[in-house]
């Protein structure tokens, strides 16, 4: 009786145990993943250049990877800071929202907030404070190999979350896409040619809803103070109308019964020709 109260009691410990791991299993990598990972028992040898496979099989063009501030050539030794963002995806109802993971061929990268996934200061990904950015954007540095490198290779996969920590089942809310591009070694004239925007996706971008309809002076142009310096003067010419209203009608008005007789002679004598 004893040993199969004990077993029964060994089996529930165990059934909690399972179902306490299993969803640390299920649990998405919201402080940052990289490298190698297994998804469903197949190992893919790097995240950003093969997808974050664990939140959705495909890549979908309607998540948009935008990069900006990427020069046209990198100089030896240079460092270039860029920014990372993430449109479109389903709309985050938890804490998390996004993440990535980036992979280059050479140079360092690092950014506030952001780490070396395994010490790899090729590779950068989000950590879990930056990972409930709500603009889904992050910015970080790429400080350029020594020159003679050649060109260099990027690899960066983004993904947009709904915020339940756990991964898709069966791939239907949680999406990610890739940026891949390349970067050819440049020279001092090379610097001139300034920065580029670059980014990956079907281009079709739902603008944020305005947080208000109505339109400032300031963002027509007109700063506060010259509002107010436009309405005394509308006021003072107003003001201006109706005194000159004032003494045409009771100054040089010969109708007016309060005139002196001295004016209505004058203007009698106008009226003769009579000087």
């Amino acid at each position: 009786m004893r040993s199969s109260t004990f077993s029964i009691r060994s089996g529930v410990v165990l059934a909690l145990a399972v179902l306490l791991f299993v969803p640390g299993l299920a649990s998405s990598l919201h402080g940052g993943i990289g490298g190698a990972q297994d998804n469903a028992g197949e190992a893919i040898d790097d995240v950003a250049k093969e997808g974050c496979l664990c939140h959705n099989g495909a890549a979908d063009n309607s998540v948009q990877i935008i990069l900006d501030d990427v020069p046209y050539g990198w100089i030896g030794g240079e460092s270039y800071v860029m920014t990372l963002q993430i449109i479109g995806g389903p709309p985050a109802t938890g804490t998390y929202t996004a993440g990535f993971s980036m992979r280059t061929t050479a140079g360092i990268l690092s950014g506030d907030g952001l780490q070396n996934w395994e010490e790899d200061v090729t590779t950068l990904t989000h950590t879990e404070s930056t990972a409930d950015e709500a603009d889904r954007k992050w910015t970080f540095t790429w400080q350029a190999p020594e020159t003679g490198a050649g060109t260099v290779n990027f690899w960066i996969t983004g993904n947009a979350v709904n915020g339940d920590q756990l991964n898709n089942g069966g791939g239907e809310e949680d999406l990610w896409n890739q940026l891949l591009f390349s970067l050819q070694e440049g020279s001092d004239s090379t610097s001139a040619l300034s920065t580029r925007t670059l980014f990956a996706g079907d281009g079709n971008v739902s603008p944020p809803q305005p947080e208000s309809y109505g339109v400032d002076l300031e963002h027509m142009g007109a700063e506060l103070r010259a509002h107010w310096l436009g309405l005394l003067g509308f006021g003072a010419v107003i003001l201006v109308i109706i005194f000159a209203g004032l003494m045409l009608r009771y100054t040089f008005s010969t109708s007016y019964s309060g005139r002196t007789n001295q004016l209505r002679l004058r203007y009698k004598l106008m009226r003769r020709g009579d000087q």
